[in-house]
Parts: structure tokens; sequence; C-alpha cells
């Protein structure tokens, strides 16, 4: 069972407020709305003789929006990713042929992503070998495959090792 909520929290009120932030300001109404924000503060220079004090406005207006949406969206930017990598997660999980060496690959170093990269490259350049992309399901398939084809390969020729 799922823990339960608690909605009287700051962390679930935080939720709920940057979602609806984030859907928000993602809506053409947001992008109309900013629109005429910017034509009106235009179409008020003349009157505020375009005066440094008529460019702070909207100066500090949208350097304090920015620096606030930088978080909200890097909030909900991370609570995405982490819906994604767990469903992805599942997928391998659940499938027997995926190699279940790269669920919470998310969490590796750089360095190690690199290595398995690696790995991979290595596993498509035999895929590619064999003219079959179906071949091998996983890294250990295909290296497996790869020696039981030489074994079966110098047990056929055995002049040519």
């Amino acid at each position: 069972m799922p823990p339960k909520k608690n909605t009287g929290s700051f962390r679930y009120r935080f939720e709920k407020l940057s979602g609806a932030i984030t859907r928000g300001t993602g809506s053409p109404g947001a992008l109309i709305t900013a629109c005429g924000i910017i034509v009106l503060w235009i179409v008020t220079g003349p009157i505020f003789h375009f005066s440094d004090t008529w460019q702070l406005v909207i100066n500090t207006g949208t350097t304090v929006i920015t620096f606030v949406m930088v978080f909200i969206i890097q909030h909900s930017q991370n609570k995405d990713t982490t819906a994604i990598h767990l469903k992805l997660n599942e997928l391998i999980a659940s499938n027997r042929f995926a190699s279940n060496r790269i669920v919470n690959v998310e969490d590796l170093t750089e360095q190690e992503l690199l290595a398995l990269k690696k790995f991979y490259i290595t596993l498509s350049k035999l895929s590619a070998e064999g003219k079959d992309i179906f071949a091998s399901h996983s890294i250990d398939e295909a290296h497996a495959n790869t020696r039981a084809k030489i074994k079966e390969a110098k047990s056929v020729h055995p002049a040519k090792e």
C-alpha cells in the first residue's frame, strides 16, 4: 500500500503549486499575457520618458520571474525524469531478454556510463557482423554468441588460429 499523502505538508503543497505553475506558464494564455505586459511596458515608455526607472521595472520583473521559474521548472523536470526512469526500469525488469544491468543506470557516474556505452557499441558491431539485428538481446548473449561462433569456426577450420 502506498504511503498516505500528508496534504498539509509544505512538500505536498509545493508539489501541487509547482505543477500548476509549470502547466500554467507553458500555456498559450501565459505567452499572450507575457507579450501583453511587454507591449504595455513599451506603450508606457513615452509617458515615463524612457527613464531609468521605466527600464528598471521590466528588468527587475523579468529577472525575479526568471529566477523563481528556474527552480520551479527544475523541480518539475526532476519529477518527470524520475517517473520516466521508473517506467523504463519496469520495462527492463519485466522483459526476460533485457539485461537487468541497466536498471538504475542513471545512478552511474559519467565514466561508468561511457564504459557501458562502449559495451553497447560492441553489441551493435557484433549484431552488424551477424547481419541480423535480432541475433542477440544482451551484451552477455552477444559475447556468448560470438565465442560460440569462433569456437565453431575453429573446429571446422583448425588451421585458422
